[in-house]
């Protein structure tokens, strides 16, 4: 089984004279951003390589996250690729991108991968892959897929080469604000 994470970047700021891609996080999103690798470390979704964007919202939102990965797992390091076909992909791309194949240490295979990128690419792939899965998630994902937005989906396949179009289940799909309202609910 492979496992695909896909981590929209969390909110950007807009500043003036700034190109698109080097737009930074917002406050919002330096908050989201960690509060996602928590997750991702609460639910042992540990990814063997996360491939990100170069856009400047995308890095710091995977610096965010493996930070909050890092405290969760000290010593454990996640091999990065900035793969520049993510950023303004179309959903055809972002396919090609995942089909890659994809070695970690000593030639060993990627089970997991996170990627970290834009809409609407990942909103258009999320909806691609799926065919079935948890309702719930997909009726949260058919509404939005808004910034700090993870959609996981497994494939019951050998090899990335093999993810097709309606090939993948959708295991979750969790948003920063749905988080925020969690931890408020434990605070009760």
């Amino acid at each position: 089984m492979l496992r695909l994470m896909l981590l929209r970047h969390a909110k950007a700021a807009w500043p003036r004279d700034v190109q698109d891609q080097d737009r930074p996080l917002a406050e919002r999103g330096r908050k989201a951003a960690p509060l996602m690798g928590a997750y991702l470390a609460q639910e042992n979704l540990l990814p063997d390589l996360a491939i990100v964007s170069p856009a400047a919202r995308t890095r710091q939102t995977w610096d965010l996250v493996n930070a909050a990965l890092g405290k969760a797992f000290p010593g454990e390091t996640i091999p990065v690729v900035y793969e520049p076909r993510i950023y303004e992909a179309k959903v055809e791309d972002l396919l090609h991108v995942i089909q890659d194949e994809h070695a970690v240490q000593d030639n060993r295979p990627a089970h997991s991968l996170l990627l970290v990128g834009h809409n609407p690419g990942f909103e258009e792939l999320a909806h691609m892959l799926v065919s079935h899965g948890d309702r719930y998630a997909f009726a949260r994902l058919s509404q939005k897929y808004p910034t700090g937005g993870l959609a996981v989906i497994d494939f019951n396949v050998g090899s990335w080469a093999e993810v097709t179009p309606r090939s993948g289940r959708l295991d979750r799909f969790i948003t920063p604000r749905a988080l925020e309202g969690m931890a408020e609910d434990n605070e009760d």
